[in-house]
């Protein structure tokens, strides 16, 4: 199959950019039927948002909380529950792991 470079517009900022025969034929290798929707450097924006974990882009929730074991004031990415221990990232990988089966 032969590529040939063609020119597409941006979606986020209306540029056109060209998707080359190169980037075509890496795109037909692993099986991608789609054409790029953002140029190099929106998709670079994109990426360096982290919007790729189901966020959505949203920076996630911390809550202030002081580890059961140590003390240390920390920060988790859940809303405590009362009456279940909440631990440092140290003393987290410190715990057995459990089993909830």
């Amino acid at each position: 199959m032969s590529f040939q470079d063609r020119s597409l517009t941006c979606r986020d900022c209306g540029q056109a950019f060209t998707f080359t025969s190169g980037e075509q034929e890496i795109y037909a290798s692993r099986g991608l039927t789609n054409d790029p929707g953002r140029c190099p450097d929106c998709r670079a924006i994109k990426r360096g948002q982290g919007g790729g974990g189901g966020g959505g882009g949203r920076s996630r929730e911390m809550f202030d909380v002081v580890c059961s074991s140590c003390g240390k004031n920390t920060q988790v990415p859940f809303q405590p529950t009362s009456g279940r221990p909440v631990y440092c990232s140290d003393c987290f990988a410190q715990q057995p792991s459990r089993s909830y089966r």
